[in-house]
């Protein structure tokens, strides 16, 4: 699974709902949900 940081909750977590996006300047991303407290999180580069 893919891990991104929670701003919210101050650590890493594994993202819920992980989906591969593709940002504006072609470079990949993932995008998902943090388990615990539900914001959104988001990861730079393949996971």
């Amino acid at each position: 699974m893919a891990t991104a940081y929670c701003m919210k909750c101050r650590k890493k977590i594994e993202i819920r709902n992980a989906q591969q996006i593709t940002l504006k300047n072609g470079r990949p991303a993932t995008q998902g949900v943090c388990p615990i407290c539900g914001t959104k999180v988001f990861r730079i580069g393949k996971a």
